[in-house]
């Protein structure tokens, strides 16, 4: 993932938001207490302004546009190296006018999908299908459907962007693109950081941004009926404003919709004590499959015993067997928490009193890690009035159901980090400091990039058992030291997952690849250590060659014979997780003749481009 430097972490967040290079759909995203038009609603822009950013600009690809138009002298990463573009002739060849921006639609050279006429005539077939404002080819929508700046993988560019209002008009969709074997891409939040959104084949791209009702609301069983599109924030703050005393749980980055979380297999900092999307907080989703059928995996009981778990067949599918339109979910007692950090001799002590706290069963909602230098970021940047250790730091978030207990929890705890050679733990005494230091946690990235000026951040995770989480992070920041790389580590301690963050200039040649080769180091390392190449950001375009080395030949037939039964045509999201063998390629096309931005560093003041060959 890339990300811009700023001094100043916040704003260098809503600069990035702002420019985001997803466009706004013409209905605004909004929650609704029921199907019904008469229902209360509001605008998404309270939940971005409740969580300190902005909302997002409602043409930003114009302006990412224009600035690969006018930037005349940068760098290009390519296959066979990096290269300083000088002339006007290579520099035409890489940049890109708005005008050419219809261009960018890969050419599809795989003979199982439809032809350039085949699909066109799809997409006439949609437009009277559709109403006339869900179908679009407009260039500056498809570009900002197959282009995040959440990540350093190519762009690639649908043909056609279709706004789904509800299961019917995604199920239209999946049999026109069934029939006609057009590759379907399905988006919902646009915040992925693997790839998941690029359309690596064209095709059809369904938005899912406009399904983004709260459908049901169930109190006494404490789950919701919810659409795809909806916010995990905005529900949250939904049940806020009902004066409900109940959440729901995950809470992956900023942004993150219901569709895209289930289809990573998400989790976020209260997993530690409330588990991922694997777990049981999707009690079922309603799922249109490739060839247009709709689904429903089960029924809303907590527990069933009847037949195949389906709903978890598609948590984690990323969007290679069906779209999710809609899901119930459960949602959990707000309970009273504390919030204290404590600083720690070593990233080794620091995670062996969390073991040990884990394991004696104290109630944590979340014990985050950040190491020496991620402190010391947050410390110079991250906004944070009381005092903090400039060592490798756990974050806990106590948890209980009244004080008393929350208070037996922090002497149990206290003991145990004393034991390791912990300082004394740091209270956050009132609401604003527990927001303000959990915040700063939650920013540490943006935090981070501020070290070094006119930086941008790779940013990758990995899981192993938390026993060998030490040696993992050892080796991690060896390998960084002898390298020259600036990498603040921080993490999800208590489930073993940590994210690195790598620290570059893009417009230095070398530094791209340098900071690429440490983080496929890092995720060697954790699959030998019995663990994950991704905890939580999900597979993609960017971690799929490392499932065989993972998972081994025999778990990955099983997973393309699910594949080939329920997608045959390979239309759902081709290219993604471990299918790119099912249609005979090695790696995803590209776009053609031109390059594009996968990332602008907005404070490096040069764009920085990937390009492959088709």
């Amino acid at each position: 993932m890339f990300r811009s430097s700023s001094s100043a972490p916040l704003k260098s967040v809503q600069h990035h938001l702002s420019r985001n290079v997803r466009s706004i759909p013409k209905t605004r995203s909004t929650i609704s207490r029921s199907t019904s038009s008469t229902s209360t609603s509001r605008s998404a822009s309270s939940t971005y302004r409740s969580y300190g950013t902005t909302i997002l600009l409602s043409s930003t690809t114009a302006v990412l546009l224009t600035q690969l138009w006018n930037s005349r002298n940068n760098l290009v990463q390519c296959d066979d190296g990096a290269k300083t573009i000088n002339t006007a002739s290579e520099r035409d060849k890489a940049y890109v006018s708005p005008d050419e921006a219809k261009e960018l639609v890969p050419s599809n050279k795989d003979p199982k999908y439809a032809t350039k006429e085949e699909i066109d005539q799809a997409i006439g077939l949609l437009k009277g299908r559709l109403n006339e404002d869900q179908v679009t080819t407009n260039p500056d929508e498809l570009l900002s459907h197959g282009v995040s700046a959440n990540t350093y993988h190519a762009a690639a560019i649908p043909n056609v962007v279709v706004y789904a209002e509800s299961t019917e008009d995604v199920s239209k969709v999946m049999k026109l693109a069934y029939e006609y074997r057009v590759p379907v891409t399905p988006f919902s939040g646009g915040t992925s950081l693997e790839g998941h959104i690029t359309c690596p084949y064209g095709g059809i791209c369904v938005d899912l941004s406009r399904m983004n009702n709260i459908v049901e609301l169930h109190e006494e069983d404490a789950d919701a009926v919810v659409q795809a599109g909806c916010q995990w924030e905005a529900i949250n703050e939904e049940l806020k404003e009902r004066g409900l005393n109940m959440f729901f749980p995950l809470d992956p980055g900023p942004s993150a919709c219901i569709g895209g979380m289930m289809a990573t297999g998400c989790s976020g900092t209260n997993a530690v004590r409330y588990g991922t999307a694997k777990g049981e907080w999707f009690l079922n989703a309603t799922v249109v499959l490739p060839n247009g059928e709709v689904i429903k995996t089960r029924q809303r009981s907590r527990k069933s015993s009847a037949g195949y778990d389906l709903t978890k067949l598609f948590i984690g599918a990323e969007g290679t067997l069906g779209i999710v339109t809609e899901a119930t979910i459960r949602l959990a007692p707000i309970l009273p928490t504390r919030v204290a950090v404590c600083g720690f001799p070593g990233v080794e002590e620091a995670v062996r009193a969390v073991g040990e706290v884990i394991n004696k069963g104290v109630p944590m909602q979340c014990v985050e890690l950040c190491d020496t230098l991620m402190m010391e970021a947050i410390i110079k940047f991250g906004n944070v009035s009381m005092p903090l250790p400039s060592l490798d730091t756990i974050f806990f978030k106590f948890q209980g159901s009244n004080p008393e207990s929350i208070e037996q929890n922090i002497k149990i705890v206290s003991e145990i980090s004393q034991k390791y050679g912990g300082k004394d733990l740091v209270f956050a005494q009132n609401d604003r400091e527990s927001d303000e230091l959990w915040s700063a946690r939650k920013s540490a990235h943006w935090s981070a990039m501020a070290l070094v000026e006119g930086s941008t951040c790779y940013s990758t995770d990995v899981c192993v058992p938390v026993s060998n989480l030490p040696k993992l992070v050892k080796q991690t920041k060896q390998d960084l030291k002898e390298n020259g790389i600036v990498g603040p580590l921080l993490g999800h301690v208590g489930d073993g997952n940590f994210h690195c963050a790598l620290i570059f200039k893009a417009d230095v040649p070398g530094e791209f690849e340098k900071v690429d080769a440490a983080a496929h180091r890092m995720v060697e390392r954790a699959i030998k250590l019995q663990g994950t190449c991704t905890g939580e950001h999900g597979v993609g375009i960017g971690k799929r060659d490392y499932l065989p080395l993972e998972l081994g030949e025999g778990t990955l037939g099983v997973m393309r014979q699910l594949k080939n039964t329920l997608d045959p045509k390979g239309i759902m999201n081709p290219g993604k997780v471990s299918f790119s063998s099912h249609l005979g390629l090695k790696r995803p096309l590209t776009l053609g003749h031109s390059a594009l931005c996968s990332c602008i560093p907005i404070h490096s003041g040069r764009p920085y481009f990937r390009t492959q060959a088709v």
